[in-house]
């Protein structure tokens, strides 16, 4: 698995990649939400932000976006999760990218363990997401290992 840098024409796979990991994890939206947020997705959220994907044989199954020092996204495939995807990718953000801040949904307790597993902690709390609705969202940071 490799790092790639993400071109326009991947886009439609991104969102693929997008939908399936949402249906996977994120239980607590609707059908009508998801069909709301795919054409967000792929005509303003992926240019806001700068990509990197990882590759699995020739075929994306995990992406990123960071802006500035944020993660802004991540998002693997229900197939190659616990395979490290999302692993890689962090690593990549951090190590690369400089990225130390993070906001999860709440109510995906799978993606706030992985964060808190690569070494974020909460730092605060809102009740509603970026688009107003009434998903809390966990402020994670990257904390420092001492000595690191």
């Amino acid at each position: 698995m490799t790092i790639v840098p993400v071109a326009e024409a991947d886009h439609p796979r991104l969102v693929e990649i997008w939908e399936a990991s949402v249906r996977a994890t994120h239980d607590f939206l609707s059908e009508a939400a998801i069909q709301v947020m795919k054409p967000l997705i792929l005509h303003e959220y992926l240019h806001a932000v700068d990509l990197a994907a990882c590759e699995d044989s020739g075929r994306l199954v995990g992406f990123l976006g960071t802006a500035e020092n944020r993660i802004e996204m991540l998002f693997v495939t229900p197939e190659v999760r616990g395979r490290g995807v999302g692993r890689r990718l962090v690593e990549h953000a951090v190590g690369r990218l400089g990225c130390d801040e993070v906001d999860v949904n709440e109510q995906n307790p799978q993606a706030v363990g992985f964060y808190i597993r690569m070494g974020f902690r909460v730092a605060g709390r809102s009740e509603r997401d970026g688009q107003g609705n009434p998903f809390p969202l966990l402020h994670m940071k990257l904390t420092k290992l001492e000595g690191g």
